[in-house]
């Protein structure tokens, strides 16, 4: 039997939450946490998200943002799909307008720290999955991995 990738169900990448990403998301009000859950959602699936858009200052589109807007306030979740077969969250922020549309310096900075770490985290994430595990290191854990459900993850509060 001839199978078909447009009808075949892709199996779900694994989400990694990086440093805060995880609970900062869960303070969000529910209708931005459920725009940000399906994007992620997309994102394990191989698919992109309407409302996720390139994040301004990192090169292609393997880093992203989703900018949801609620009562008055803007929410941005930022996340890459640039390290083969997973999904890492790196920030989750409610905007705070100092700047206009503009992203702060301070929360760019903030995503440029935690895409090392999810690098850093990655490179040994694949080595442990072909077998090549490495002793552990002493270092703190900046990156949690998510139950392989985003929605409870991000929308359900726990």
């Amino acid at each position: 039997m001839a199978t078909n990738d447009e009808t075949e169900p892709r199996r779900p990448k694994p989400v990694f939450w990086v440093a805060s990403s995880r609970r900062d998301l869960k303070k969000f009000p529910k209708c931005v946490r459920q725009t940000v859950g399906q994007a992620l959602f997309d994102a394990q699936t191989g698919g992109k998200h309407p409302d996720a858009k390139p994040l301004k200052g990192f090169q292609g589109a393997g880093v992203l943002e989703v900018v949801e807007d609620d009562d008055g306030s803007t929410y941005r979740a930022v996340y890459t799909v640039k390290f083969a077969g997973t999904v890492y969250v790196l920030h989750a922020f409610q905007k705070k307008s100092k700047s206009g549309r503009k992203t702060p310096t301070e929360e760019i900075q903030k995503v440029k720290a935690r895409l090392k770490e999810a690098e850093k985290h990655h490179a040994e994430w694949a080595e442990n999955r072909r077998g090549k595990i490495k002793a552990a290191t002493k270092e703190p854990v900046l990156v949690e991995q998510g139950s392989g459900n985003v929605f409870a993850d991000s929308i359900f509060q726990s």
